[in-house]
Formats: structure tokens, sequence, C-alpha cells
């Protein structure tokens, strides 16, 4: 099984892009950690979801819409979106082009850079990023569904110089002061250890390289610091959501500079929500019925934060 989805994964386009940056020092040992990983996989749904991929690219040959369409449900739940495969519009979870748009407005320049999505899920933001003229992009996330969802959207296109490994951060190999950007968005409050991630992130950073970062916090509430007792949101992973202006003095702590805060915005139905094509449990379900600024826990409401901060050395 590892073979067959092995010839699925395209490196040749995204290795070109990278032949004489300094990532092409460490390309070979990351390139080997994503392959032991795909070899040592024993994901139940793995022979699924390849017999799905390969009746989705028979399917869209043929022209049959009711094929794709049944062909992309078998890789519930979308989460990022909105995205098109074939004549089907998958409706995601998440108006991820919102969250886009307003990375746009803060004027980050993406051209000829190369850039790295940490808990990329499904490759989403990977397909913009290019548009907007990045030089090469690596996805990184542990999740096989994500891994496979980007193999879903990578085979009605063109070859670009992109990859989404199943790794998470702590398993990529040492790529130091390789990225000229680096994404975060929306992984830091799951991190036990923020410090560690934020020092993690900037490590992978060239001198005068950017962060983009996203996360969950607190409005309104100068030095405080929500360490949920159990549930957030319903979410179990939520370790530490702190006030903006206390974001902004961690990330100065841990060395970035010319911080900036881009963007505060509150997370409303609208821009995550179930849909057909993520039909669990959404943000409607995790706030209180009776108090929209509020979770079901009694927690203020997802407001999420966007900041640019950049690295020195």
């Amino acid at each position: 099984m590892d073979l067959e989805l092995l010839k699925r994964i395209d490196w040749s386009l995204f290795e070109q892009s990278i032949q004489f940056h300094s990532l092409a020092e460490y390309w070979p040992a990351v390139r080997a950690a994503a392959m032991s990983v795909v070899h040592r996989s024993e994901h139940g749904d793995l022979p699924r979801w390849l017999a799905a991929l390969a009746d989705l690219e028979r399917a869209v040959r043929d022209g049959d819409t009711l094929s794709v369409r049944e062909a992309l449900m078998s890789f519930h739940p979308w989460r990022k979106g909105p995205v098109h495969v074939g004549s089907v519009q998958i409706d995601a979870e998440w108006r991820s082009d919102w969250k886009w748009e307003r990375f746009q407005r803060a004027g980050c320049d993406l051209r000829g850079k190369l850039v790295l999505d940490v808990g990329c899920g499904n490759g989403y933001y990977l397909l913009r990023m290019l548009e907007a003229g990045a030089r090469a992009v690596i996805g990184i996330d542990p999740m096989w569904l994500y891994v496979m969802q980007w193999l879903v959207l990578r085979s009605t296109r063109p070859p670009e110089p992109a990859v989404v490994l199943p790794l998470g951060l702590e398993a990529l190999p040492e790529t130091r002061h390789c990225f000229d950007v680096v994404f975060s968005w929306g992984i830091l409050a799951h991190r036990r250890s923020p410090f560690d991630h934020l020092f993690d992130l900037q490590s992978r950073l060239r001198p005068g390289g950017t962060l983009a970062l996203e996360t969950l916090v607190l409005h309104d509430a100068p030095g405080r610091v929500l360490v949920p007792p159990d549930r957030y949101a319903q979410m179990r992973n939520v370790w530490f959501i702190p006030d903006v202006t206390e974001l902004v003095r961690w990330l100065e702590r841990v060395g970035y500079v010319d911080v900036r805060i881009v963007d505060v915005t509150p997370t409303t139905c609208e821009e995550q929500r179930a849909t057909e094509w993520m039909k669990f449990l959404s943000l409607a379900d995790a706030l209180d019925p009776t108090r929209s600024d509020r979770t079901i826990e009694g927690h203020p409401a997802p407001v999420r934060a966007m900041i640019l901060a950049s690295v020195t050395t």
C-alpha cells in the first residue's frame, strides 16, 4: 500500500525550485523522514482512500459530476475551503477564503518566497500562497486524512512546486534558517508549551524572515491568559489563550521583532459551520445557546488574532 501512495507524490517541480536554495542541504533528510512515515503507515482507511482517489480521477476524466461528488465524499470531513475539484465545489466547514483575505490586507509579500505552513490541513492555503507568487511551499500535517485530501486537490491541477508531508513540526528534521515565511495558523493554542513552539518556528526562519501567526486570543483582557480547566468550545486540546497584548509580549520575549497585530476577528457561525461536507459538530454547537459571546463552558467565545513578526538572526 505504501508503494501505491508513493506513486501519488510528485516531488519533481518542488525539488527543482529549491535546487540552489539553502533548503537543498536539508531536503534529503526531510524527504527521508516523510518516506519513513509512509512506509510505516498502517492507517486502516488508506486502501479506501486510494480507491476513492482512483475513482475520482476516472470520474473527472469522464465528466461524471455525480461520481466526482461521491468520490470526494469519501474524504469527509472537509475542514478548509471552499475548493473546486472538477465541476464540484466543496463547501468546507471553514470559509478559509475570509481568513486569507484578512492576511492579504496585511500586505505580506509572498512573491519569490520559500514558505512553510505548519499544520496545513488539506493544503488550501498552499494553493493560495502559490497564487500569490510564492516560489515554493511545504505544508506539514500529521493527519493522514489531510494528506490524502491534498492529493485529491492536486489530482486535477497542473504540477506545482508544493508538497504536503505527513509530519508534525517536532518530526520535521533540521531546517535551520531556511524559510522566508513560516505560517502557524490555528496551532499555538493547542501546544502544551507555546514558547517552545514559537522558538521552533523562529529557528526555521531566515534572517529577515516573517512569521505569520494566527491563534485564539482573549480580547480586551490585558495581561490575562485563559487556561481552560477541561474543554474550550468543546475542544479538549486547548491549553493557553492569551490576551493580544500578552501574546505580543510572548513573541518579543522569544526574540521576534517588528511584531504587528494585523487583525483581530471574532469567529462567527458564518465563517465556521457544519455543511454537507463537514457534518460533525461545529461552532454553533460550541456556543452558549443563550449568549453568543460565551462558549458552552462559559468561557469567552472564540476570537482570533493574526500577527506578523520578523526575525533578525
